[in-house]
């Protein structure tokens, strides 16, 4: 007999059916055991009134595996409307080692760190679930919308001989008796791909060596990098960006929707056109010194007050970065040179996508480096390819637990994140 999960069990009513899964809780009462079984689908309640049957159940505990043929009866007080009844039910291995939680409460009241110590067992709550369910439905999102307008999908390496970002840290290792680093962006890479396909996006991990303890930073998280030619200025690479995020929040709606729905969650709307403000004005809506180089947690926070106030909007376009900011890779703004081509998006008060205009031009970028009083011969593999051509173009990355977080609500970004690797956690 083939195995049933439990969101089929609707349209099997009157029928036998075999389930497998763990077992989730036992409720016992006078005359009967309530088993709750809970496999990838959801849950399934099986009825057991055979006293064999009782006993043998006794025996089992929470988190052991196991398999239940029964047949399928309508019960609209039951999960998906449906129970089994007169169940057979086989442990498929030894009782298991019931974990430091309550896996079947509403949610799990172990600290965190408990729980990400714990990270097998405490992943299989349904609400921590839930969230890696919506983060896969993103990815596939994410692609889906890049492929719509002609991106190919491009894996690029992730141990580089230098640095990417300017000033940023990065980890070291030893690569056959010569240094290497794990990579901080795919950011080159994506660039010289631009010379071969036009439009470009990758979904990969990235590491970044920042002394951060955070609730939004991690030292390694996964990246949704794209990058396309042929645009006119950084309001192209918006556009696409909008277009991107709108297909992103589409897909988690059709595929996660029972997730969103564990997690009360109702996914934002993205606007046909995503507010934007300059730096400068940037500032002062958020009650800044008029000299401030950076946007702080706190100028962030007031800037997605004033854009749902204002806008009705989530996600707001801080445009225009300082140069000095910026990455020496960054097209400034051909107006006001000391600002950039270049733009953040928040999501809700909070940084998720940096991007901009790029230099394509290879004189431009030896003038950016000279300026900043940077070598030249660390990155002259990627700025040869300058010199055989490159279009105007430019990109973005968006944070993919960091885009959970925030559509989810949790309060930390580990609380989306399977295996979070941060300052004080290497394991598991």
């Amino acid at each position: 007999m083939q195995r049933t999960l439990s969101h089929h069990l609707p349209v099997h009513v009157g029928a036998t059916v075999r389930i497998a899964g763990w077992v989730h809780r036992r409720r016992t009462l006078k005359s009967v055991v309530f088993l709750i079984v809970r496999d990838a689908a959801g849950l399934a309640q099986v009825v057991v009134t055979d006293p064999a049957v009782r006993a043998e159940l006794e025996k089992l505990t929470e988190e052991t595996v196991v398999e239940v043929t029964a047949t399928v009866t309508a019960n609209a007080a039951a999960p998906a409307g449906v129970e089994l009844t007169d169940p057979t039910v086989r442990p498929l291995g030894p009782p298991a080692v019931p974990p430091p939680f309550d896996l079947y409460r509403p949610t799990l009241t172990a600290s965190l760190p408990t729980q990400l110590d714990n990270a097998p067992t405490a992943l299989r709550h349904p609400r921590r679930s839930a969230a890696l369910r919506i983060s896969a439905a993103a990815v596939a999102g994410f692609r889906t919308a890049l492929d719509a307008h002609d991106f190919v999908e491009i894996h690029t390496p992730k141990v580089v001989s230098s640095s990417t970002e300017s000033g940023a840290n990065v980890f070291a290792l030893d690569w056959f008796g010569r240094p290497a680093y794990l990579a901080q962006s795919p950011q080159f890479y994506k660039q010289l791909m631009v010379g071969v396909f036009e439009r470009v996006y990758e979904v990969g991990p990235v590491f970044r060596a920042e002394p951060h303890d955070t609730v939004r930073h991690l030292a390694q998280y996964t990246s949704l990098d794209a990058e396309l030619g042929f645009v006119a200025d950084h309001r192209d690479v918006m556009r696409v960006l909008r277009d991107t995020l709108a297909g992103m929040l589409a897909t988690v709606g059709e595929r996660a929707a029972g997730d969103l729905e564990t997690l009360d969650v109702e996914p934002p709307t993205v606007p046909a056109e995503i507010p934007a403000v300059h730096f400068i004005d940037a500032l002062r809506i958020a009650g800044a010194p008029a000299d401030e180089p950076d946007l702080a947690p706190a100028h962030e926070r007031a800037l997605g007050e004033w854009a749902r106030r204002e806008h009705a909007s989530d996600f707001l376009f801080v445009t225009g970065y300082p140069m000095a900011k910026r990455p020496f890779y960054t097209h400034p703004d051909p107006a006001r040179p000391a600002y950039s081509n270049g733009f953040d998006l928040l999501f809700r008060g909070v940084e998720l996508v940096t991007g901009g205009q790029r230099l394509h031009r290879h004189a431009d970028y030896l003038a950016a480096l000279a300026a900043r009083g940077e070598p030249v011969e660390p990155v002259a593999g990627y700025l040869d390819a300058f010199r055989h051509g490159m279009p105007p173009h430019g990109g973005f990355a968006i944070g993919l637990e960091r885009f959970v977080a925030r559509l989810v609500g949790a309060a930390n970004v580990r609380e989306v994140t399977a295996f979070p690797r941060d300052r004080h956690r290497l394991t598991p």
